[in-house]
């Protein structure tokens, strides 16, 4: 990679607002708010337009102070005990829930968004948010044992799983064709509104 990961020093000036979003779209009223995935067709000031995995145009107004922040990737195989993750996973066959896609949380936003709770990247998915207990290596990919208040879950990690942690952006970076994760409020006329945008760096789609 070009651009160096947050070091920890950094973290809470410039991560912030994406690790903000993710707690938000995982609380208990994840299911009131919008989120837009998809690439951007223009920023005009504080309006992106975005076009959406499902095709849409999505125009999304961006409130006073907004905020932008960088995601990238990274691997599982630098996952290791004591880690912080959010996992959304989906139920298998095998009785051990298998990983859609990973986000490495830096060590000082530890706890953030903890819990296992519904998620919409398929039907039936979770997204977890906990503490790596231990790793399990297989020839399936890594399986991790994840421990959070009040419960305990087994995610597998296949091979090709997408994997990505925090990294430092500017608005420059939002440019036409750059993938974005921005979550929101909607008033139901197609319109969002925002005060946050994650953007993929390095060619990186955020996979939230």
């Amino acid at each position: 990679m070009d651009r160096k990961l947050l070091t920890k020093g950094s973290v809470l000036a410039l991560a912030t607002g994406a690790i903000v979003t993710l707690a938000a779209l995982q609380g208990a009223n994840a299911a009131d708010r919008v989120r837009v995935r998809g690439t951007i067709d223009s920023l005009d000031g504080n309006t992106i337009k975005v076009k959406s995995r499902d095709g849409k145009e999505v125009t999304v107004m961006l409130k006073s102070g907004w905020a932008v922040t960088g995601v990238t990737e990274a691997s599982a195989a630098d996952i290791k005990p004591g880690d912080f993750v959010g996992i959304a996973n989906e139920p298998t066959a095998s009785g051990v829930a298998g990983a859609i896609e990973v986000v490495i949380f830096p060590a000082s936003m530890k706890g953030t968004g903890e819990g296992d709770r519904p998620w919409d990247s398929k039907p039936n998915s979770s997204m977890t948010n906990a503490t790596v207990a231990n790793t399990v290596k297989s020839v399936n990919g890594p399986t991790l044992t994840l421990t959070y208040k009040g419960g305990e879950k087994k995610i597998n990690i296949p091979e090709g799983t997408p994997v990505v942690t925090f990294a430092a952006a500017t608005k420059d970076d939002l440019k036409p064709g750059a993938a974005v994760f921005i979550t929101g409020e909607t008033s139901g006329d197609g319109m969002v509104s925002s005060d946050r945008v994650a953007v993929g760096v390095n060619g990186t789609v955020p996979p939230m």
